[in-house]
């Protein structure tokens, strides 16, 4: 047919292929776009934390009012204890750790790269200048042992079995498995600039991060190192290790596990 008056007749196809299988083709084709921006949206989530370590970073978190933050620390107390060590096992213990750690884990709680309900808003709240305030604060708290204090830590010893698996895991790793000793890391001494600190760090808290990390419900671990050791460590490993730093037992790395009657 042809056109007249600019007008279409009635019968001529608008279609130039099959209407159905023209129409399935833009389903597939939105269906495919869909996912892409959807992709895009949640590209994000899998980025464990948005921490560069700059000379910029290191220099900001460094640059902290140690006065101001522990005007800011008032409202932290409650959780984490008038001297940075917490009345809750399962709270964790701030008092000397590491300016860079406490950097890292403040500004993950703020952009949402590690989840806790009450940690989120509060992280949200605070300024730059703010966190590195308390993290001056922090990082410089004594953590000698203070009877006044209310402090959980330390923990109970493990028993001798525990306290074996721990100290090898600790010293040697588990070559066979893939698995480093956590002093590469943490330190000889339980303590090494940059790392999370475990010389006084409760037991509790420890074990709940080492079963978040194994099941992936904190993953805020640059190039997933606890993930993966996470994942590696018996039940019953995580739990020696938590109660033998819990215990404070990481000031004595050279202490192996008692022999054998």
């Amino acid at each position: 047919m042809t056109e007249t008056g600019g007008r279409v007749a009635r019968n001529r196809r608008i279609w130039s292929g099959s209407p159905p299988r023209l129409l399935g083709t833009m389903l597939l084709a939105l269906a495919a776009t869909a996912l892409l921006l959807h992709a895009g949206d949640t590209a994000g989530d899998h980025v464990p934390s948005y921490v560069e370590w700059t000379p910029d970073t290191i220099a900001n978190a460094s640059s902290g009012d140690e006065f101001r933050g522990l005007l800011l620390s008032r409202h932290c107390a409650h959780c984490h204890g008038e001297e940075g060590f917490s009345a809750k096992g399962d709270t964790p213990n701030l008092a000397g750790m590491a300016r860079l750690a406490i950097w890292k884990q403040l500004l993950d709680f703020r952009a949402g790269k590690r989840i806790s309900f009450p940690m989120n808003p509060i992280a949200q709240s605070l300024s730059n200048k703010d966190v590195a305030d308390l993290v001056a604060y922090y990082s410089k708290l004594p953590v000698f042992y203070d009877p006044d204090d209310k402090r959980a830590f330390p923990q109970p010893a493990p028993d001798p079995v525990q306290k074996g698996m721990a100290w090898r895991l600790i010293n040697f790793g588990d070559g066979e498995r893939g698995i480093p000793p956590c002093q590469a890391c943490h330190g000889p001494l339980a303590f090494r600039p940059g790392a999370p600190a475990l010389l006084t760090q409760n037991g509790p808290y420890l074990l709940q991060q080492l079963e978040d990390f194994a099941t992936g419900k904190r993953a805020n671990d640059i190039n997933e190192p606890m993930r993966t050791i996470a994942q590696l460590l018996t039940d019953a490993e995580r739990r020696a290790l938590a109660d033998y730093y819990g215990a404070g037992l990481g000031l004595n790395p050279g202490t192996g596990p008692e022999p054998r009657q």
